[in-house]
């Protein structure tokens, strides 16, 4: 299976979600790319701006990230919002 070589990550602080249940807006973004390695929880890596990501390709979920090198604060979640080669809505 091939794996895209780089994903948009969004930092988007949980805690704020509104009554409808919709997320935050993010409050950071980044490019990562692919690393050629497959980080701890079995799932390609991928890392760049800061942010390290372990993503499963299929589902697009992020299984593990570091943020700055740091573990992911209470009430954050990093989303994919886009892959290498994917058409921007709106585009």
């Amino acid at each position: 299976m091939s794996h895209p070589q780089s994903y948009e990550l969004l930092l988007i602080p949980d805690h704020s979600r509104t009554r409808s249940g919709a997320p935050g807006r993010p409050i950071r973004s980044a490019v990562v790319a692919a690393t050629g390695e497959t980080g701890a929880s079995g799932y390609p890596r991928y890392a760049g701006e800061g942010m390290e990501a372990d993503v499963d390709p299929e589902t697009r979920t992020v299984e593990a990230v570091l943020i700055d090198g740091e573990e992911l604060d209470y009430g954050m979640s990093v989303r994919v919002a886009g892959a290498e080669g994917e058409a921007r809505p709106g585009a």
